[in-house]
């Protein structure tokens, strides 16, 4: 932990807690269950509770709670559901996977950041015991040393937090509109481009007007790929003839970092059921219409049986068929045209049977072009997107941590120092009723 102000002070956090209650919900009993899923792990509020009968309550339903306690689960997974119970909920009935942290005399919410740091999540995830249901104990999140702040302080920090952790949730909410924004973008640039709408303007305006559609069969033939023969299987050793898969399809290309490679006594069997790197790829099973072309690198590798290749004879340019393929109106038209049993199929004579445009060879190329610098743009947006979603994921932890370490905002010399404080709250849970016998208990 690092220097800590002077008027700060270090405790381990059962000595800024009084115990609380366990209770078993009667049949007839009507309460709200707080289990773990009804916490929301980015907001860290109680978000959907179960409204029960004490009939119907699981057998974990036993802890009770109250407004300002802190609620923590103990369980590896859930490490970061935390959530301050609000006035609605007081009264109400957490799981006994949660560990429930009453503040004795402190500001609330003072726990409830803490158990939110780095600090802390990571001394738990350390702590964690068990195979069958990994947790940490109560006993550990409570012999957490936690820095404590006065009062005052404490609650000015609560506030600023508040404010600037609730600036940061609507920065990142505002962030993650985008991506689906950007989706949206790409669809509506291969809706134009596959309708002629991309190249309104060009040649300086003497566009003529597109051919009535044709079928792809017009243009191309469309060869399916090969399984394995029985008895082999991919292998991750190169023995030179590599294989395709669906799941290596990436961004209208291929993705060779996991490529498979077949095994060179199998290859000679499906030697004919290759892929160029003039083709254009079109998965027809499982998931329908995922299209791209191979890069050079793997010209002539095989291709699964779960797709198949495009070879254009004449009148299209691979490039210019593969976006219109991949525009939502041929995407619409393969998912009409597919077959479902136990896995979805597109037989080959459905993807000739496919409605296309060909306009001149020329206005392909310009169509193509165009496509590919918006998609470019676009993805120059996506990676500023990325940073920004990144830096806004730091904020929350980095803002934390230099609240506990007393820089988040200053301090006040007429504050009454943590010592103090903590020296009073225990003066005063001593004189409560049950001391004497909780000591008594402990000794």
């Amino acid at each position: 932990m690092s220097v800590l102000p002077a008027s700060w002070c270090a405790v381990p956090l059962e000595k800024l807690c009084v115990p609380t209650e366990q209770v078993e919900p009667s049949v007839d009993q009507e309460f709200v269950y707080i289990d773990i899923s009804a916490v929301d792990r980015q907001t860290k509020r109680i978000a959907t509770p179960q409204r029960l009968l004490g009939r119907d309550a699981p057998s974990r339903a036993r802890k009770l709670v109250r407004v300002g306690d802190t609620l923590v689960s103990m369980t590896r997974p859930n490490l970061n559901a935390v959530a301050l119970v609000s006035t609605e909920f007081d009264g109400q009935i957490a799981s006994t996977g949660f560990d429930v942290l009453r503040a004795a005399g402190l500001e609330p919410r003072w726990i409830a950041y803490l158990v939110r740091t780095s600090a802390f999540v990571e001394a738990m995830s350390a702590l964690v015991q068990g195979a069958l249901y990994p947790a940490v104990r109560s006993k550990d999140v409570r012999a957490f040393t936690t820095p404590v702040a006065p009062l005052p302080e404490q609650q000015r920090i609560a506030d600023r937090l508040d404010t600037v952790l609730a600036r940061v949730d609507a920065c990142r909410d505002r962030l993650a509109r985008i991506a689906p924004l950007l989706k949206r973008f790409r669809q509506s640039v291969l809706a134009a481009a596959s309708s002629g709408q991309l190249t309104t303007d060009w040649s300086d305006g003497a566009k003529l007007a597109w051919p009535a559609p044709s079928k792809l069969g017009d243009f191309c033939d469309v060869l399916g790929g090969k399984r394995l023969p029985k008895g082999f299987e991919l292998t991750d050793l190169d023995s030179g003839y590599r294989y395709v898969r669906v799941t290596d399809f990436s961004n209208f290309s291929v993705s060779s970092e996991r490529i498979k490679f077949v095994p060179a006594d199998a290859a000679a069997e499906i030697a004919r059921y290759t892929i160029g790197k003039n083709d254009v790829f079109i998965s027809i099973a499982g998931s329908i219409g995922i299209v791209g072309q191979v890069p050079e690198e793997l010209d002539g590798a095989n291709l699964t049986e779960n797709a198949a290749k495009i070879v254009v004879r004449s009148g299209l340019l691979p490039r210019f068929l593969m976006y219109q393929l991949a525009s939502p109106r041929l995407q619409d038209q393969m998912h009409e045209s597919k077959i479902a049993t136990t896995q979805e199929k597109l037989g080959l004579f459905r993807v000739k049977a496919l409605s296309i445009y060909a306009p001149e060879l020329e206005e392909q190329a310009e169509v193509a072009r165009r496509v590919e610098n918006l998609f470019a743009f676009a993805d120059r947006l996506e990676a500023r997107l990325a940073q920004a979603q990144t830096a806004a994921d730091r904020l929350t932890p980095s803002l934390l941590a230099k609240a506990f370490r007393g820089e988040l905002v200053p301090q006040d010399a007429s504050d009454e120092p943590a010592a103090e404080l903590l020296k009073r709250l225990a003066a005063q849970r001593e004189g409560t009723p049950g001391a004497a016998r909780r000591q008594r208990a402990a000794a």
